[in-house]
């Protein structure tokens, strides 16, 4: 597997009650899949993995895994602290019919590069289904260096990086000393899609997807097209979206967002609270701005909500 394309950094779907929303995640699979991403990556930040139980992580999985039904590969992250619970988790999900598993850097802990490389490789060797390593050190207060991330693209399993640390440079890094291997360098920071793929990564794995889905294609479209003006354009559009996502905890904006934009996703869990009303006004508008530039923020078709 080489993961690449734009891949949707997908939402978890809650309803008033804070439970999981499944008819929501059914539409928001579709919605995502007829808008032409390269596969859906969930449990992730943006998918508020880390105020979710394992159960409720399971059903979540087994929910997107059955609805997909093998459209486009599933991303599903297993990490945690604990190296024996991502393995745990790892098998579970492995049994769901995960395409790949994200895995996290373990977070609170200061821990040595021996002690990363141990990490993942024990994780690795514990499942047949390829593993992304996922590099967050803002949100974690580890980061996974060049020289450690080559040496662990040579465990058989681990076959690529998202890499979140919003350094171009670190990426670059990251595509250069994987060059010999089998190994996807994917952005997971929305304002570099371009430069990234231009350095040579393989795709992006983009939060702002879940709403302005068809921007964020059309980049890599245009990008493979060589329509350099066009992917410039593009690119530079997710700005506005950009920052108002920063006027609120992660990720009230974006549900927030998706609800104005008729993609009812329902709220982010607490303790993260709805926003303001004042930064509704300026969600909205910046919305509205989206649709008449755009007249659509997916592909034809991609808006009909399917009933099941």
């Amino acid at each position: 597997m080489r993961p690449s394309g734009i891949i949707t950094a997908m939402v978890t779907p809650f309803d008033q009650e804070q439970k999981i929303d499944i008819q929501a995640t059914r539409n928001l699979v579709n919605r995502l899949i007829l808008s032409k991403v390269a596969g859906l990556f969930i449990l992730g930040t943006n998918g508020e993995f880390h105020v979710l139980s394992r159960e409720e992580k399971v059903e979540f999985a087994s929910l997107v895994i059955n609805e997909t039904n093998k459209r486009v590969p599933i991303f599903v992250g297993t990490g945690g602290n604990s190296t024996a619970e991502v393995i745990s988790l790892s098998k579970e999900m492995e049994k769901l019919g995960a395409d790949a598993l994200s895995v996290i850097t373990p977070y609170f802990l200061s821990l040595t590069e021996d002690e990363l490389y141990h990490h993942y490789k024990k994780i690795a060797e514990s499942v047949s289904t390829p593993i992304l390593l996922y590099n967050i050190p803002k949100n974690t207060g580890i980061h996974l260096s060049p020289p450690l991330v080559a040496r662990l693209a040579k465990v058989d399993n681990i076959v690529g990086i998202k890499d979140s640390s919003g350094d171009i440079e670190n990426i670059k890094n990251y595509i250069s000393v994987t060059k010999e291997e089998a190994f996807s360098v994917l952005s997971g920071s929305d304002s570099l899609i371009l430069k990234a793929l231009d350095e040579g990564a393989t795709g992006a794995i983009a939060a702002t997807a879940n709403l302005l889905t068809y921007i964020d294609v059309s980049i890599y479209k245009h990008w493979q097209k060589g329509e350099r003006q066009e992917a410039e354009e593009a690119q530079q559009s997710l700005e506005e979206l950009r920052r108002v996502l920063k006027l609120g905890s992660t990720p009230s904006i974006l549900k927030k967002a998706m609800e104005l934009a008729q993609i009812p996703v329902g709220p982010a869990r607490y303790p993260v609270l709805e926003p303001k009303s004042e930064v509704i006004e300026e969600i909205n508008s910046v919305i509205a701005a989206y649709l008449q530039k755009y007249h659509q923020l997916s592909y034809e078709g991609a808006a009909i909500h399917v009933q099941k």
